[in-house]
């Protein structure tokens, strides 16, 4: 049985936690950012978890994370 490749660009974009949940970062936060507000931006900064909807899509991406 052949390994199973891991889609480079979900690598990038994903990383798991201690715990196995899979972290990732928030849009919005590359690019007009002058009308956007501080409290926004500071918001945006921080990374969050992925929806539990979306957990077994992206373990497929990132077989060995």
């Amino acid at each position: 049985m052949p390994k199973i490749k891991t889609k480079r660009g979900a690598a990038k974009r994903f990383s798991m936690t201690g715990t196995g949940k899979i972290r990732r970062r928030r849009a919005n936060h590359s690019h007009i950012l002058t009308s956007k507000d501080r409290k926004r931006k500071r918001r945006l900064r921080t990374g969050t978890l992925i929806h539990s909807t979306d957990k077994k899509n992206v373990r497929k991406l990132i077989p060995y994370a």
